[in-house]
């Protein structure tokens, strides 16, 4: 080869792996629900049709839940629901509730001790299939979604669930129900709408369990909020 095109070859080279780099990367990176991060503005080609879904964990209660399907039936809204198996026991008709009007149903946990869960693979299966059994118990359908207590990313045990069937959900906005202490409607309205600025498609994160009575006095207002800037609600 002639020494004159060493350099060009070397450069080529090194484009095709910086090129190989960023899209490896990119795919290491990104979430299971793929639409759980993405931020694309109004003003994106793409922004068209916006879409929200509503996902509650830590559910079922008694008070909270029922509220809150009161209000979607009312609004017509659809939403996702993620179970703690433990909550079930007393409360089956309202997790026969969320099954029979429409709302979709995952997995959260069985226990929501971190510390059990979290232990060792046997113990984070054992956890799963606990919470599945009593929800294919109670509605006569097996989940196939899951969202991990306490958040975040577990890249061993995502690899688990992908085996077992499972669609591990993230969210990419909050109404804050969780962080900010004795929050009121008006604050986790107000939260929810900040976090989700500028998302084509929103992944609220909201709780069910009984002491977010706020969170279903919010509900309203939310519901209102993104479907006066033109966003269809969907379930996953």
């Amino acid at each position: 080869m002639q020494k004159r095109y060493i350099p060009i070859v070397i450069f080529c080279l090194a484009l095709v792996l910086m090129l190989f780099a960023h899209l490896y990367g990119r795919d290491l990176a990104a979430p299971v629900f793929g639409f759980a991060s993405e931020e694309e503005t109004e003003g994106s080609p793409k922004a068209q049709p916006r879409e929200i879904y509503l996902t509650f964990d830590d559910g079922p209660s008694t008070v909270v839940t029922g509220r809150i399907l009161d209000i979607l039936l009312k609004e017509g809204v659809p939403a996702t629901f993620f179970i703690t198996g433990e909550r079930v026991f007393g409360r089956e008709e309202v997790l026969r509730r969320i099954h029979d009007e429409g709302h979709a149903i995952g997995v959260h946990t069985y226990s929501h001790r971190y510390d059990a869960i979290y232990s060792s693979d046997r113990a984070f299966l054992e956890d799963v299939r606990k919470c599945a059994e009593i929800i294919e118990k109670v509605t006569g359908e097996k989940p196939k979604l899951y969202r991990f207590p306490g958040g975040g990313r577990h890249d061993r045990f995502e690899a688990l669930l992908r085996e077992m069937g499972y669609e591990t959900v993230l969210w990419n906005a909050v109404c804050g129900d969780e962080e900010i202490p004795h929050a009121d409607a008006a604050t986790l309205e107000r939260r929810a709408i900040e976090t989700a600025k500028g998302k084509k498609k929103v992944v609220l994160l909201l709780h069910d369990s009984a002491p977010h009575k706020a969170t279903a006095e919010a509900l309203p207002k939310i519901i209102e909020h993104f479907r006066d800037e033109g966003y269809v609600f969907k379930s996953l």
